[in-house]
């Protein structure tokens, strides 16, 4: 009998040895189990951490962690669930992550090699095979990621994945670090609530929208050892009630506080991890023939004004307190494509001389212009869950209404509902990181071209549309960033866009507070490396 029990027990450490990378001691995502910060938790030791975000919510286009829908990729990434074949380094070059490589065998062909290590939060092995069925599920569903990566075929064999494009991509590597491109486990699925089982340091176990998202650490993480036991995830819109949750001692860290509130964080009981990203406050204008004020917006007259008119570097030093950097096109100097270009400077002087000259003019003086008795309204739509945003519109208000325009601030978190109508408004101000991936062609691929899914002005550029085809194909960095340049300037000459200014990413946290860094992709945050002292 002895000699039978000793067998039996060989044989169930062998089959533990041979499933894979864990011990699949994480229970499912559903359940809000951890054997880990269950055990902590009877100990005494079990550490806790609460992050406050006014960013993760159904109006930013991320209600769920789901990377397959919409943008919930961001909160996927952002909160340690996921995680993507390469990552974005600072300086925006492309690093391994979960890939070991990755070979371009030609235009259309790429080969990755997915790490030996890796697994799942559930234990299961992460293979080529996994990844594949992750990506083709990606594709299948997300028209966006479709689009950009534009996979023809996939093939696994090990830890070896095949992907064969349908035309030249030379920024594929880039668009799987997008933050849809989370690798996840298709055969555990998605829940109903938008749950997913990820390869990152901490495993989703509640979501509510809107609301919260309950995390546990992941006892089979690969990369090292997690040192949080349980995150909360709160949803904090207003920015008062966010500074003084972080103040209360409610949350131990913040993201998107308002910049009044910063003062009162600069002492010895909290920091901050800041860093120059390239998410950009920017305007799009509406084109529409549809829209009532087509009268107005497609007057190149009154877009130069409204360019001329934006004080810009007032905004940045007033209203953000100098935590940001005025922009001049739609990616930062800091990168190669973002050198060069012109655009128009704050100079209220001139936008009222060019808008006189075009025949705009205040003839009841009550201050505001008008041309063939059209009042010079300008419907600017926007939303609160960035809290620059309103900031921006008010400062675009006040300094447009010196040169006669009377600018309509629409600032909802319908805003999303609101820009697929062409006649509801006259321009659209958001927040992107546009150069999040390294790489320029997101930017225009998404919100510039006559296919891009957010072009939701209408914007067209026959030059623009020939620039952007070069650009698909072009697969040296230097003659990319050349060919973004021009781009930038064809969309800067029409005064089309608008750049404002881009963002100094801050978290702040209590001092006591560890591994929490601010990156300027702006996609990771909650790493294995956080932790409480």
């Amino acid at each position: 009998m002895k000699k039978i029990l000793a067998i039996l027990m060989v044989l169930c450490l062998s089959v533990g040895i041979l499933a894979g990378c864990g011990s699949s001691a994480n229970a499912p995502a559903s359940s809000g189990e951890n054997s880990s910060a269950s055990s902590d938790a009877a100990s005494g030791t079990k550490k806790t951490f609460v992050f406050g975000d006014n960013t993760f919510n159904a109006s930013n286009e991320d209600p769920t962690i789901n990377p397959h829908e919409a943008y919930s990729g961001w909160p996927c990434i952002r909160y340690g669930v996921g995680e993507t074949l390469m990552k974005i380094a600072d300086d925006g070059t492309l690093e391994p992550w979960l890939a070991e490589s990755a070979t371009n065998v030609n235009e259309t062909t790429w080969e990755i090699v997915i790490k030996d290590s890796v697994c799942f939060s559930n234990g299961r092995r992460c293979d080529a095979a996994a990844v594949k069925a992750c990506l083709e599920h990606l594709i299948e569903v997300h028209e966006r990621a479709a689009d950009n990566l534009k996979i023809a075929s996939i093939e696994a064999d090990g830890q070896k994945l095949t992907i064969v494009t349908s035309q030249p991509n030379p920024v594929l590597m880039n668009y799987l670090s997008e933050a849809y491109g989370c690798i996840i486990d298709m055969d555990e699925g998605i829940t109903d609530d938008g749950i997913v089982v990820g390869t990152g340091p901490f495993v989703a176990t509640e979501l509510v929208t809107d609301d919260h998202l309950n995390l546990v650490k992941n006892t089979n993480y690969w990369d090292g050892e997690v040192h949080i036991d349980e995150v909360t995830i709160r949803n904090i819109t207003d920015g008062d009630t966010l500074a003084l949750a972080l103040q209360s001692g409610e949350i131990d860290a913040a993201y998107g506080m308002a910049y009044g509130s910063y003062p009162m964080f600069e002492n010895d009981s909290f920091k901050f991890s800041g860093i120059q990203t390239s998410r950009c406050f920017w305007g799009m204008v509406n084109f529409s023939t549809e829209n009532p004020s087509a009268a107005i917006m497609l007057d190149p007259a009154v877009r130069k004004a409204i360019a001329l008119g934006i004080n810009k570097q007032g905004f940045v030093d007033v209203l953000l307190n100098g935590y940001g950097y005025t922009a001049t096109g739609a990616f930062p100097e800091t990168f190669a494509f973002g050198q060069g270009v012109k655009a128009e400077s704050y100079d209220p002087e001139q936008a009222k001389a060019v808008l006189q000259e075009a025949g705009w003019v205040d003839t009841d003086g009550d201050g505001i212009r008008e041309k063939d008795g059209v009042k010079l309204v300008i419907r600017w739509l926007t939303y609160p869950t960035r809290l620059e945003l309103p900031l921006l519109a008010e400062s675009a208000q006040a300094t447009l209404k010196e040169i006669g325009m009377d600018v309509q601030i629409n600032n909802t978190k319908d805003h999303n509902t609101i820009r697929k109508d062409p006649a509801a408004w006259d321009i659209w101000v958001s927040a992107n990181v546009n150069a999040g991936l390294g790489d320029p062609a997101n930017f225009f691929a998404t919100y510039c071209l006559d296919n891009s899914v957010k072009n939701s002005g209408g914007h067209h550029s026959d030059r623009l549309e020939q620039l952007a085809a070069q650009l698909d194909v072009t697969f040296d960095v230097n003659e990319r960033a050349k060919l973004a340049v021009e781009m930038q300037q064809e969309l800067l000459d029409d005064n089309s866009y608008i750049f404002c200014s881009f963002l100094r990413m801050s978290m702040i946290s209590k001092a006591n507070v560890t591994g929490l860094e601010a990156h300027a992709c702006d996609f990771y945050e909650l790493t294995a490396d956080l932790d409480i002292k």
